[in-house]
């Protein structure tokens, strides 16, 4: 009985092993896949909603961009991926990317902090109005795609 348990925990450790290596070497998305704007909102809709809900939005919005107008030249959504452009899939690509999104990453929460911070004092008209300008952005960039 021991045998097969101690049989059956290593193949567990292979198989997991051999699954978790396969998919290091996989092509990532250029573009975050949870990178999306839920909904696009209205002026009316906005200026019934309270400024907490407000800043949520707007700095939903700033990460949506951020991670977004940097590779518009590549994709303007999620899926392309470094094969997908014929890019090759070796290490330093890999590497050079990665290292992109981490400085993305850092570049953020660099932001947020300054928004949870400072952006509370910001006027709600303009606040809505900044909001209203990003959603425009994002909507642009479906026409943006239209063109290729």
């Amino acid at each position: 009985m021991k045998t097969k348990i101690i049989l059956f925990s290593i193949l567990l450790f292979l198989i997991a092993g051999v699954s978790f290596a396969q998919k290091k070497y996989e092509p990532k998305s250029i573009i975050d896949e949870k990178v999306a704007i839920k909904k696009y909102h209205k002026k009316e809709e906005l200026g019934r909603m309270q400024k907490g809900e407000l800043l949520t939005l707007y700095s939903e919005r700033i990460e949506v961009l951020t991670k977004t107008l940097p590779y518009i030249a590549f994709a303007t959504k999620p899926g392309i991926t470094m094969t997908t452009l014929g890019i090759p899939n070796d290490s330093d690509n890999r590497k050079i990317l990665d290292n992109q999104f981490d400085a993305t990453d850092d570049y953020l929460k660099a932001t947020s902090e300054f928004h949870e911070r400072i952006l509370p004092y910001s006027d709600t008209s303009k606040l809505i109005s900044a909001i209203i300008f990003f959603e425009e952005i994002m909507k642009s960039l479906h026409e943006f795609s239209a063109y290729n």
